[in-house]
């Protein structure tokens, strides 16, 4: 592993996750390393578009180098590319916004595409939004189909709290995903924003893995009152399943439906 190389990418992180502006002994001190390193490392990215310095503050912000770069790692992500057809007709279905999304090195999802629920009204594009898997639909989805020594890894791991319904307790979370595995989708209660609910499946790919995940978001009196949340949990399986299958994932790979 090349130590300048990690180091840069660490300052990229904490901009992102800590900032959105940080001073050059503030990253020193979150890094660990000295403030002459860091300085060193910031002017590189500087130069290379991927951070910028505030006149008024000098203090350091993610640069436009890393929108060209998320845009082309979107453009080369498949599932996103094959879920733009079937999220739309997701949310025509459903009169919900759809997400798809996958899962990032950091515990958490990354939303690839996002389908504007059709029924108007002002939305706001999710396009990029990053989740602790544990307080969303898309991330239980995911990670109920990983393998089983993933899936402890992440239980074992630091477990997000965004609201207070969010589910932290692993014992809790290990019953989710085992009933997520039964039924093929998975459910949220507005456990990352009050008021919000959300319904997820997984989507699998041609060798039988879980690549990502599409689900349904909106008001939780709309997706999981009692009248309409079997509807919409069916509509979001389907779904799943005809994604995977433009994938190239074969009948048998997604789950034994227990209804």
């Amino acid at each position: 592993m090349v130590q300048s190389v990690q180091r840069a990418a660490r300052i990229l992180r904490e901009l992102s996750v800590s900032g959105p502006r940080l001073g050059v002994t503030e990253l020193a001190e979150r890094i660990g390393i000295s403030k002459p390193a860091v300085h060193a490392l910031l002017r590189t990215l500087e130069a290379e578009g991927l951070v910028r310095q505030e006149k008024e503050t000098n203090k350091y912000l993610l640069g436009s180098a890393l929108l060209r770069l998320g845009n082309s790692y979107l453009e080369t992500q498949e599932l996103r590319s094959r879920s733009v057809a079937w999220a739309d007709t997701l949310a025509e279905r459903t009169g919900a916004a759809v997400w798809v999304a996958v899962l990032d090195d950091d515990r958490r999802v990354l939303v690839v595409h996002h389908a504007f629920r059709h029924s108007g009204g002002v939305q706001i594009l999710e396009l990029g939004a990053s989740i602790p898997w544990n307080t969303c639909a898309l991330g239980k989805a995911l990670v109920s189909f990983l393998p089983q020594p993933r899936q402890k890894e992440l239980l074992a791991g630091e477990l997000a709290r965004l609201t207070g319904k969010s589910v932290v307790d692993p014992a809790v979370l290990a019953e989710q995903l085992a009933e997520t595995r039964g039924t093929g989708y998975a459910l949220e209660d507005q456990e990352s924003t009050l008021g919000e609910a959300g319904i997820a499946s997984p989507v699998f790919d041609r060798y039988g893995d879980p690549v990502g995940a599409i689900g349904i978001v909106g008001p939780v009196e709309q997706l999981l009152a009692e009248a309409g949340r079997q509807r919409h949990a069916v509509a979001v399986r389907e779904v799943a399943t005809l994604l995977s299958r433009e994938l190239g994932a074969g009948r048998g790979v997604a789950w034994r439906v227990a209804d």
